[in-house]
């Protein structure tokens, strides 16, 4: 079974050997994937929505898994029992479901072994969430697909604290400098540069504010290249 470069990803931060937990699974690939790999021995694929559920069913069927992959309609994490997961994996939503689902069992680091998340948007507010609420970010990947920049974590119960640029930016990110989080950098400073040159004009205390904003973090931004000895360009 061949993934997209995102789900080969989020697949790759799976713990080997875990039981695992796929909340909003889609079309099951992810556990699919993973138990037919040899990756994992087990996983539970859940979603809120009857349609992704029967078509993630479907999936399982076609490659004879139902005795390996159970399906289970649940909104978030309300049908997974205390001891059925050593991984929760949460992939392909906003940050803010994201962190819904978890705050909704505040216990969670208390009962699995890890979490592997892939929030679609607002990750400064994810990592803020896993640093109040008893998670270490131990592991990030970023890749690009398709033009789209995507971000990962693997996650284990213990304390962090991060810095204001480690809650936007990712502190393993950082710390690594790979190429794909290079290249993040690099665009986000190419749509502010559009920005800064859309507000040039702007009037008023919100203009301005929006200005300063967007130098503040164009400044971010040049520092972190320049920590890594590299340029805008």
């Amino acid at each position: 079974m061949v993934l997209s470069k995102r789900l080969w990803s989020v697949s790759s931060l799976v713990t080997e050997g875990s039981r695992l937990a796929d909340i909003g699974t889609d079309h099951g690939y992810v556990p699919v994937f993973l138990v037919e790999e040899g990756r994992i021995p087990s996983a539970i694929a859940m979603d809120v929505n009857p349609g992704p559920l029967e078509r993630a069913r479907e999936h399982i069927r076609q490659h004879a898994l139902q005795d390996r992959i159970e399906t289970r309609l649940s909104d978030g994490l309300d049908a997974l029992g205390k001891d059925e997961a050593d991984t929760v994996l949460i992939a392909g939503m906003g940050g803010a479901l994201c962190v819904r689902i978890l705050e909704a069992r505040p216990a969670l680091h208390s009962e699995v072994k890890e979490l592997v998340l892939q929030p679609q948007s607002e990750i400064f507010a994810v990592r803020r969430y896993l640093e109040g609420a008893g998670w270490q970010i131990v592991q990030e990947k970023m890749v690009l697909e398709d033009g789209k920049y995507y971000q990962m974590m693997r996650c284990i119960p213990g304390k962090m604290n991060l810095t204001a640029l480690e809650e936007k930016y990712g502190p393993c990110l950082m710390k690594e400098g790979a190429e794909e989080w290079i290249g993040y950098l690099r665009w986000r400073r190419q749509i502010l540069e559009r920005t800064l040159a859309g507000l040039a004009h702007a009037q008023g205390e919100r203009g301005e504010r929006r200005r300063r904003e967007a130098r503040q973090e164009e400044e971010e931004l040049d520092a972190l290249l320049g920590r890594m000895g590299r340029t805008a360009e």
